[in-house]
């Protein structure tokens, strides 16, 4: 039996618009004619895998599509990353070769691998568009006389379990992990996130996402391509392009805490914002909790709240607030379609779900989940609980309802203070409640009678008057609980973060 294609909407290309990176765009026939080359020669050339160097571009997006349609697996690369991460990385994966948007200078490492430029050609000179052809050419392979080889736009032999990507974590607690996700896992996340957004061939998404990640590649990318709609990418977020694309037509935007962070601050003075955001369809947060503060200022200038979802590298998405659902701010919603999730205690066994202040780990099972960590048999055995549940490392309470709270990471933001399980991220939210707070952080620290300490690293909105530890502890108290209030604080000028925006706690230092 012929696989189904992760992409349909290329097995029938029309000329209704795929992708649009600034003013370059491909319709579906000209994806699946530019793709559909890059693929066949990929195949030609018995390629195992091919690393691709992930800048915000069309050419980024070609080479992964190709691949896919060729069956080889792709390593999305950040083009962030260190010499010594790249070399890591090219070690572990050996990629055939790396693909390059045409032009592109790429660090040593990779300049020591096959190159292939992936050339689009524009239409007419000064006139948006590319041409419906790719360049590329793969180390060995000949192209055809009239310069274009073959290149049916389908998978060839790529079955359901088959590698589609290796996406490298980020290495917070040792080397990057090659997360092998099947092509399995990438159709059913992004089916089953169409059945909770309401997602259609109809939608036109907007996002300004990096593309070596799971959230901007697999859900921005993958996912218009697979419901049959259109993307367009703001190559680097602002908030006047989201103004423009979701005042122009676009229906969906996706963007992290950060980048709403930037849309609510700059609403009071952006008119023309607020109407583009009050117009679309979903608004969706993800890669980190947004703050209830933000959630609040969107909704009361646009009439329109942010719905949040969360997955992991691993597990790609585990639960959403749905569109037809109740968009509680501060929770990540309910499972979804084929997911089944739990909440544990340190020895595995499932919490009762009748206590909505009882935190444990979140452990999935499901279609969505990656395979195995490449070349890690051992770190894929120990990521697992018996009967097939991943282990998360992340902390959340639920409501009875069944929507999901997620309280911080395991290592991070656990705190176990006087007998207490705390969760950092519900007083970070409180924290952010203060006029005088401008971004917060909550961590625990050794201390002789409670065993944890709370301690909140606060960047002030006037750093000549930071709000007090008296102030801070007297409002996490009322607003929380007396045994969650902040028994130390520090002062920073912000707090640092990584590309998508999430707190890099162990960088904190109060030295």
């Amino acid at each position: 039996m012929e696989p189904e294609p992760l992409l349909p909407a290329l097995a029938a290309p029309t000329d209704a618009p795929a992708l649009r990176f600034g003013d370059r765009a491909l319709t579906y026939a000209e994806l699946a004619d530019a793709a559909g080359a890059l693929a066949a020669r990929l195949r030609a050339a018995g390629a195992v895998r091919v690393a691709v160097w992930a800048t915000p571009t069309l050419e980024t997006a070609v080479g992964v599509v190709a691949a896919l349609l060729a069956g080889v697996p792709a390593v999305p690369l950040n083009p962030k990353s260190g010499e010594g991460e790249l070399d890591h990385i090219v070690r572990d994966c050996e990629p055939s070769a790396v693909l390059v948007a045409e032009g592109a200078v790429v660090p040593r490492r990779l300049a020591e691998l096959p190159r292939v430029d992936v050339r689009l050609e524009a239409d007419v000179p000064g006139v948006a568009g590319v041409a419906a052809r790719s360049d590329a050419e793969v180390p060995g392979v000949a192209a055809s006389p009239d310069g274009r080889a073959p290149h049916p736009a389908s998978p060839g032999s790529a079955g359901a379990e088959d590698p589609a990507l290796i996406v490298y974590t980020s290495g917070t607690t040792g080397p990057p992990k090659g997360v092998v996700l099947p092509r399995r896992a990438l159709a059913t996340t992004l089916d089953a996130l169409a059945d909770a957004w309401g997602w259609t061939g109809d939608d036109v998404l907007v996002h300004g996402l990096p593309l070596f990640h799971v959230h901007g590649l697999i859900l921005g990318v993958l996912g218009p391509l697979r419901r049959g709609g259109s993307l367009r990418h703001l190559g680097r977020f602002s908030t006047e392009g989201v103004a423009r694309e979701l005042g122009g037509g676009a229906t969906m935007l996706f963007g992290v805490p950060t980048m709403y962070h930037r849309i609510a601050e700059a609403l009071p003075d952006a008119p023309e914002l607020a109407k583009a955001l009050s117009g679309a369809r979903l608004l969706v947060s993800g890669s980190a909790a947004l703050p209830v503060h933000d959630h609040e200022r969107i909704a009361s200038a646009t009439g329109r709240r942010v719905v949040e979802r969360y997955g992991m590298t691993e597990t790609l998405m585990n639960t959403s607030v749905r569109a037809d659902g109740e968009p509680r701010a501060g929770t990540v919603g309910v499972p979804l379609p084929g997911v089944e999730l739990r909440l544990v205690d340190e020895a595995d066994t499932e919490l009762p779900g009748d206590d909505p202040e009882a935190v444990g780990e979140i452990q999935v099972r499901g279609p969505n989940l990656f395979t195995e960590y490449l070349n890690r048999p051992e770190a894929t055995a120990a990521a697992f609980a018996p009967g097939g549940w991943f282990r998360t490392g992340d902390m959340a309470v639920r409501d009875p309802d069944g929507y999901v709270r997620i309280v911080g990471r395991r290592a991070t933001d656990l705190i176990k203070s006087g007998g207490y399980k705390i969760g950092a991220g519900e007083i970070e939210n409180a924290l952010l409640e203060l006029d005088g707070v401008r971004e917060a952080a909550v961590t625990g620290e050794p201390d002789p009678d409670l065993g944890e300490r709370v301690v909140a690293w606060i960047a002030p909105a006037d750093p000549a008057a930071p709000p007090s530890l008296d102030a801070l502890a007297a409002h996490v108290a009322a607003r929380l609980a007396p045994h969650k209030r902040p028994r130390v604080v520090h002062y920073v000028a912000a707090l640092p973060r990584n590309d998508m925006g999430k707190i890099l706690k162990r960088s904190l230092s109060a030295d």
